[in-house]
């Protein structure tokens, strides 16, 4: 079981394991919007591109360094939820966590903290409340930026996951139970990388650190950092039935999903030419659907290469290379893997029959979802 710190339990993946970042890395991702002729916030632009491999010991600061380095840099995100509706159940007054990635404002925290709210207040390290409004989300990733307007910000560094090592120390920084007096730290390892879990969303999270650095409630969305103070992680799950173990979302992964809903206000995936849906009972029950499981395919264009590859409305992508696929998660993760056959090979299921296609992996540009 995993869940939110603070939400309800839910169900794992039965079997996913995850395999690499996503292809849109930090290397193209630059490119890409220097080439759009947008300019990155200064903190993001001077995000340490080193190399991995373990830190040396000349790089490494005692546990008070790291948190006299990060925690000024730590808020606290209060939300109020909207009013429910016959749609969608309300999303409760909470709190979490998040750090500020940029001295203009910009704030990272978890998507799950901030969906469904009307008003958002932001508690700084040094006491003051101030409004913030959420100003990019992607709920794949479990990632949300929120804009503040003040001066005087300290921005965490952030660093490079790929730089990890089971074993590795590691620092969790956040606000849990919304206690008074400031951001809580608490100590522990690197148990595992490349995890992956199912969300109470239904999607599924890849690209994750385990680690078991103590994690609760309101602990979402603060950073996991590494002994050069660096921010490698966001927090954003713990397994409930277990004990000391907890998922960070890896700030590698993260990256280009920052610097798109920053720069704009959007998460930039490939244009496919429809839009996929994670298939649920509703849908099932909605569409009339052969298959309880996968990703549907709906507001196919025509225009578009897929309509002319017979892709059409209605139908239901059950696996991408071979690869089965339950939910949208799954489905970008296989069809933007580095070092796969392009096209890409998808399995579709209409009318209780079964075929298969081949889809160009496309370059990235303003689309879906």
């Amino acid at each position: 079981m995993v869940t939110y710190p603070g939400q309800a339990m839910i169900t794992p993946a039965p079997r996913w394991t995850s395999l690499a970042t996503l292809s849109w890395g930090i290397p193209r991702a630059v490119l890409l919007l220097m080439v759009l002729g947008l300019a990155l916030p200064q903190a993001l632009a001077h995000r340490d591109t080193s190399s991995g491999g373990p830190a040396s010991d000349k790089g490494k600061l005692s546990v008070p360094g790291v948190v006299k380095a990060v925690r000024p840099s730590v808020v606290t995100i209060m939300s109020r939820g909207a009013p429910p509706n016959s749609f969608r159940m309300p999303s409760p007054s909470g709190s979490g966590s998040g750090f500020v990635i940029d001295e203009a404002g910009y704030v990272l925290t978890n998507n799950h903290l901030v969906e469904r709210t009307k008003s958002l207040v932001v508690g700084l390290a040094d006491g003051r409340l101030v409004p913030g409004r959420v100003v990019g989300r992607d709920f794949l990733l479990d990632l949300a930026v929120i804009k503040i307007q003040v001066k005087d910000l300290v921005a965490a560094h952030l660093g490079r996951s790929a730089s990890l090592q089971i074993g590795d120390t590691v620092v969790a920084i956040g606000n849990p139970l919304a206690l008074k007096g400031g951001s809580t730290v608490t100590v522990g390892v690197v148990s595992a990388l490349d995890r992956s879990i199912l969300a109470p969303n239904g999607e599924t999270l890849y690209d994750l650190i385990q680690t078991d650095a103590a994690i609760n409630p309101g602990n979402s969305g603060g950073p996991l950092v590494d002994q050069a103070g660096h921010v490698v992680g966001v927090n954003t799950a713990v397994a409930p039935s277990a004990q000391a173990i907890s998922y960070a979302i890896s700030i590698d992964a993260a990256y280009p999903s920052i610097q798109s809903m920053v720069v704009r206000g959007e998460v930039m995936r490939p244009n496919l030419g429809f839009i996929p849906v994670t298939v649920t009972p509703s849908i099932v029950a909605s569409f009339n659907l052969d298959v309880d499981r996968g990703v549907l395919a709906v507001q196919v264009d025509p225009a578009k290469l897929v309509s002319r590859l017979g892709i059409q409305n209605g139908d239901v992508i059950t696996a991408v290379d071979n690869r089965q696929v339950y939910n949208m998660g799954d489905f970008w993760h296989e069809f933007l893997h580095p070092g796969d056959q392009d096209p890409a090979q998808l399995t579709l299921f209409r009318n209780n029959a079964r075929f298969s296609v081949l889809l160009p992996r496309v370059p990235s540009s303003r689309g879906s979802p």
